[in-house]
């Protein structure tokens, strides 16, 4: 009855209106059908090259394989984890304009009425906050070093994760340096920041890379990261989207729980260190990809609709 509910739960949250049952059995059959030219799903044909077929078999559809996370989570507190840019939203060329659809929030808000949900973010979380804008969600920004959600939070950081924040004159040379390579953007997301390249030219990003690593090289307490189509500068602390993930865990009372069953979904390289944790702990990771990469996660969606 237990597994049953849960389902139920699930199918309601994402906005399913057949029973259960039925839309189990509809999920099971969704798998990609073989037709010329790439794999069918649900009346669509979607080109696929050969890699990405064999990747697949490596990292099956998530939704294809539904039935089996609802078995795995038997008896278990479900709880979501989910990045933003690029899962909760589209990749866009502003990262000002990466607004996620008002299905997306329908769909978020629902199922944080269902289950403990956080969004863990490189931007701030303030920002990820004005994006998403839902009261039921924790959010963890800065790749977790701030942290807000529905009261009451068990815990809070320890102080050394909030020492180090960026100052005014780091900003101020990060601009100066980066003043005659057209196209760099630089997001200030108060523990990281974050120089978006996306429109610089591929002959610049060379330049990009280098005046980023020699004004690290007078700020030894900070170092970069690097992601999709972005170099992060963050404090030079051990904390990232896993150490983040599993303070969330503990916030919510389920670290050292055997009756948790977390599901993390991201796209980029930074939840790679999420993957991690949820393969060493049990979990469900899901990377959101339409292109072949190598992850930890044991699953996949093709894209944020999915």
């Amino acid at each position: 009855m237990m597994l049953a509910r849960t389902a139920a739960k699930l199918y309601e949250a994402m906005g399913m209106q057949r029973s259960a049952r039925s839309q189990s059995e509809s999920m099971s059959k969704s798998r990609y059908d073989h037709v010329d030219g790439g794999y069918s799903r649900g009346g669509e044909t979607i080109a696929i090259d050969q890699n990405y077929i064999s990747w697949l078999r490596e990292h099956p559809s998530a939704l294809s394989s539904f039935r089996d996370m609802i078995n795995a989570s038997k008896g278990k507190q479900i709880v979501i984890f989910l990045d933003y840019d690029g899962t909760l939203s589209p990749i866009v060329s502003d990262p000002e304009c990466a607004f996620m659809s008002d299905e997306m929030r329908t769909a978020v808000h629902d199922v944080s009425n269902c289950f403990p949900t956080a969004i863990i973010s490189g931007r701030s979380r303030e920002k990820v906050f004005d994006f998403v804008k839902l009261n039921t969600v924790y959010y963890s920004g800065s790749h977790g070093m701030e942290t807000m959600g529905p009261p009451p939070q068990n815990k809070s950081y320890d102080k050394k994760y909030h020492q180090t924040s960026f100052d005014n004159e780091i900003l101020s040379e990060l601009t100066e340096r980066m003043k005659n390579i057209q196209g760099v953007m630089i997001e200030d997301n108060k523990f990281c920041l974050s120089v978006h390249y996306r429109h610089v030219k591929d002959e610049d990003y060379g330049r990009v890379e280098e005046a980023v690593q020699l004004m690290l090289a007078n700020n030894g307490d900070f170092h970069m990261t690097g992601g999709n189509k972005v170099l992060e500068i963050r404090p030079s602390i051990q904390w990232n989207k896993g150490d983040a993930l599993i303070y969330l865990l503990d916030t919510l009372g389920f670290q050292k729980s055997d009756d948790v069953f977390p599901i993390y979904i991201g796209d980029d390289r930074t939840d790679e260190d999420a993957f991690k944790v949820l393969r060493e702990r049990g979990g469900y990771p899901i990377v959101v990809s339409s292109k072949p990469r190598e992850t930890m996660a044991l699953h996949s969606l093709r894209n944020p609709s999915e």
